[in-house]
């Protein structure tokens, strides 16, 4: 049996964890290979390992770290279900999905379809990088013949589905605008503004959800779920031309007749689903994936809908239920017969509905969030059905994201309405439990029965008591590995391993965080800049600071008032401020230059661009009153610096 402590190196899987396992292994349909059948049909072609480079030989994405995945049996440190998971994503390449309609398969976390048209042909999705999406359609063109691109879809506006456009249409098609690209309505709007406000909390949290700095292999990151991982590389925006509006709006691209229907705050704020019916294809975005997807992921986000999430499903099954021969979605594989295809809708849609209803039937009982999570069982028709599975999203804590919808943190129990913090309370636990020492050798008993989550939480509170007290660290790591071996999810064992590898070794050296790109900037509305620079202001140094700034912009007739006051940053759109401490004129796309670092502001006010009157020293002492966020900061353990 496993040994808890002493080592920097992943151990091996404990017996409790390896019992589990086994008990899985009983548990689930593991005969049923269709899944396998699916994800290998239709295959064409592949580029060797999966592997893309960018332009100065980094590589951006790549599939060979996961050589190890050939091996058909699960190692006892990989649940047995994630295993399975994470071999099917191991498929990739060119794929057929009915004669005319193709898609790019694990070249990226998410897909690539593309739809062969009179002339042309439709991409629908874009993958995250411009370097992949680049590498798909040489991949096509390798296989289908070059064809101009006939239009752009993007189905939603998460980053992996529009962030390598410009891979795909090249600047004379850009320039031409002969190219629509087509999005549902407010596309723009939520594109970025999802984790514009929060990017640095959420890019960092994301770290424990995706796994990026975890090893490959069968004691370290082994998938998402969703996919293999998010992929480098660069990524650029692209402003749609053409909004779908409403379910059942249609449009003719390139002869090729879609018919539409909306579906907004499901997985994504602004998401869409299609059917054509020359190819009988139906395509539910990423909303009926080959896993219960995330309803609050890791890294931070707004609560997704459920009750709406599986109403579009409802909606869809009316539709086009029982027309459709194939249903491909924007990740993992295709899924073929119209029986199949409305069975998996059909599951998918009370997958979400159970998962609702059941919180909201047990909250209204009095129930809390974690007693929820502890009491709610999966029915066995949707236990046994492996798209359920939660590989990404976990009905352990998407009910936790559905109590949190409705009644947000608070429990209502006043004994959590104003807790200590996690060092001021790790103390007292550590006073009141009689010392480190008395802890640990509790821990090391429990953790020998299995009792690994209780275990975690007594020594959560340890470290952060004591952060430099290394035998807990090494415990409670060596606990959080196990949790992570046990864990059927692939966030959550990336999370459990990531944890354990910061309390053994650190942090990871990061670079700095780049600038924003130009072209995300310009997508931003001028407020949305506005708010940005607002949640930089620190409040405590702004302490009795009073500046008002006009700004008039040229390009977008644009014009407003910025204040500081009361150690808060408000704009006024529309109006200038008679006794302001300074206006500029400049046009939008200027400013845009010196956020993203091309230029600064005192060069482009040299260079004419920028006209200034008053005192412009103000906007200097504005401006040195912005925090710089970093890229990395503690999180199984307490910040080595204050914040505040």
């Amino acid at each position: 049996m496993t040994q808890a402590g002493g080592s920097e190196a992943p151990k091996d899987a404990s017996s409790s964890v390896m019992a589990q396992h086994e008990a899985m292994l009983q548990a689930l349909p593991f005969a049923d290979t269709a899944d396998f059948d699916d994800a290998a049909r239709g295959f064409i072609g592949s580029i060797d390992h999966a592997t893309i480079s960018s332009a100065q030989g980094r590589v951006v994405w790549s599939l060979e770290p996961y050589g190890f995945l050939a091996d058909t049996e699960a190692p006892a440190t990989v649940n047995p279900s994630l295993w399975r998971q994470s071999r099917l994503n191991m498929q990739h390449g060119l794929f057929e999905v009915v004669p005319g309609v193709y898609q790019v398969r694990g070249l990226d976390i998410a897909n690539m379809t593309l739809i062969e048209g009179e002339r042309g042909v439709i991409v629908v999705d874009t993958l995250t990088s411009i370097e992949g999406a680049r590498a798909a359609m040489e991949l096509y063109v390798r296989h289908r013949g070059q064809r101009p691109v006939a239009a752009v879809i993007f189905t939603h506006t998460h980053t992996d589905h529009w962030g390598g456009a410009r891979g795909v249409l090249d600047e004379d098609a850009l320039a031409g605008g002969r190219v629509p690209i087509i999005a549902p309505n407010l596309f723009m709007e939520h594109a970025v503004s999802e984790n514009i406000i929060a990017g640095p909390a959420m890019l960092r949290r994301a770290q424990y959800q995706f796994g990026p700095f975890l090893a490959k292999g069968a004691r370290g990151q082994v998938d998402c779920g969703l996919g293999k991982s998010m992929a480098a590389g660069s990524v650029a925006l692209l402003r749609p031309t053409d909004l779908i509006m409403a379910t059942g709006d249609r449009r003719v691209i390139d002869g090729v007749a879609f018919e539409f229907q909306m579906a907004p705050n499901s997985e994504a704020p602004a998401e869409m689903h299609f059917y054509i019916p020359r190819f009988g294809l139906l395509n539910l975005a990423e909303n009926c994936t080959h896993n219960f997807h995330n309803l609050l992921p890791f890294r931070g986000a707004d609560v997704r809908d459920a009750l709406a999430w599986s109403k579009y499903l409802g909606e869809a099954l009316q539709l086009w239920g029982g027309k459709a021969d194939a249903m491909c979605g924007q990740h993992h594989w295709p899924v073929w017969g119209r029986e199949r295809i409305d069975t998996m809708i059909r599951q998918q849609r009370d997958l979400y509905k159970f998962a609702h209803d059941q919180t909201i039937r047990l909250m209204n009982h009095g129930l809390t969030a974690t007693e929820i999570a502890e009491t709610i069982r999966l029915p066995k028709s949707l236990e046994g059905a492996w798209h359920a599975r939660g590989y990404y999203g976990h009905i352990r804590h998407n009910v936790k994201a559905i109590y949190q919808k409705y009644l947000g943190w608070y429990d209502a129990n006043p004994v959590n309405l104003d807790p200590l913090p996690p060092v001021e309370a790790g103390r007292k636990y550590v006073e009141y439990m009689g010392g480190s020492e008395a802890i640990l050798a509790r821990a090391k008993t429990d953790f020998a029965k299995g009792e690994l989550r209780f275990v975690a939480q007594a020594l959560s509170h340890l470290v952060f008591a004591e952060p430099d007290n290394q035998a807990a660290r090494e415990l409670l790591a060596d606990t959080l590995e196990q949790l992570g071996y046990a864990a059927e999810s692939a966030t959550w064992r990336n999370a459990y391993l990531f944890g354990a590898q910061e309390l053994r070794q650190g942090m990871p050296k990061a670079p700095p965080r780049p600038s924003m790109p130009r072209e995300t900037l310009a997508a931003l509305r001028t407020e949305q800049l506005w708010d940005v620079l607002g949640v930089r202001l620190n409040g405590p140094k702004a302490e009795g600071k009073h500046i008002v700034l006009n700004w008039s912009f040229t390009d977008t007739q644009e014009s407003f008032v910025l204040t500081l006051e009361n150690c808060a940053l408000t704009s006024i759109a529309g109006v200038q401020a008679p006794d302001a401490d300074a206006s500029f004129t400049l046009a939008r796309g200027t400013l845009d230059e010196v956020i993203a670092k091309q230029t600064s502001f005192p060069q482009a006010v040299v260079a004419g661009r920028i006209k200034a009157s008053g005192n412009p020293v103000r906007l200097a002492e504005l401006m040195e009153l912005m925090d710089e966020f970093p890229r990395m900061f503690e999180i199984v353990e307490p910040k080595r610096t204050a914040v505040t």
